[in-house]
């Protein structure tokens, strides 16, 4: 009984990692989309991407709720299944933002502004996040989720940057500033994005601790 258990868990697991690559892929198609002038197929991907991780949402659901009445878990067990449940609601957030990204792209196709700003970096950045919070997880590593909580930070520190270098922008009358407003907003939900991935990384605590750690 418990091998079967123990399958099921790690067929949870490569479910985990294949929605992970999705986000992935929606993020960075969504920030290509966002620093190319023009790609009609590519956000055609982007959005169905996101529709395969809305279905990847609900695959994971099916097996956490199988591995919850047809098997007898035991506490560590409990907080595995009850922390991928909670990883999969932040993982289709990013699946939607990445396609609010990609709306938002459309409004700033032949703006320079955006190339004279992080927003590249940031994006490259977040990727990295929501790759390690999955790992973490899967690995069950303790420290490698705590890295990508403090690197919320950087994140943070990017948004921060971009605002300013905006600023700069206006202030130096480089751009009429019509499309500010909508570079702010992408940037906005890359921090989101990064957001989710701490929220991954945090549940990866709780399921290795068996509490959320200050």
């Amino acid at each position: 009984m418990r091998n079967k258990f123990d399958e099921q868990l790690d067929n949870l697991n490569n479910e985990l990692i294949k929605m992970g690559k999705l986000c992935e892929r929606a993020i960075s198609g969504a920030i290509k989309i966002t620093m190319e002038d023009d790609h009609e197929e590519l956000k055609r991907e982007v959005l169905e991407t996101d529709s395969e991780i809305d279905k990847k949402e609900r695959d994971i659901e099916s097996i956490c709720m199988k591995l919850l009445l047809r098997q007898q878990p035991v506490a560590r067990d409990l907080r595995v299944i009850s922390s991928a449940l909670k990883m999969i609601s932040d993982m289709e957030r990013i699946g939607d933002q990445a396609s609010d990204i990609v709306e938002l792209a459309q409004y700033i196709k032949k703006s320079d502004v955006k190339y004279k700003t992080h927003l590249s970096d940031m994006a490259n950045e977040v990727i990295k996040m929501v790759t390690k919070s999955i790992k973490s997880f899967v690995k069950k590593d303790i420290e490698m989720a705590r890295n990508v909580i403090v690197y919320d930070d950087v994140v943070d520190n990017y948004f921060e940057e971009i605002k300013k270098e905006l600023i700069r922008i206006i202030s130096s009358g480089e751009s009429d500033g019509e499309e500010f407003i909508d570079i702010l907003m992408i940037a906005k939900y890359l921090e989101r994005i990064g957001d989710h991935a701490t929220n991954i990384a945090e549940w990866v605590e709780y399921s290795i601790l068996g509490y959320h750690a200050e």
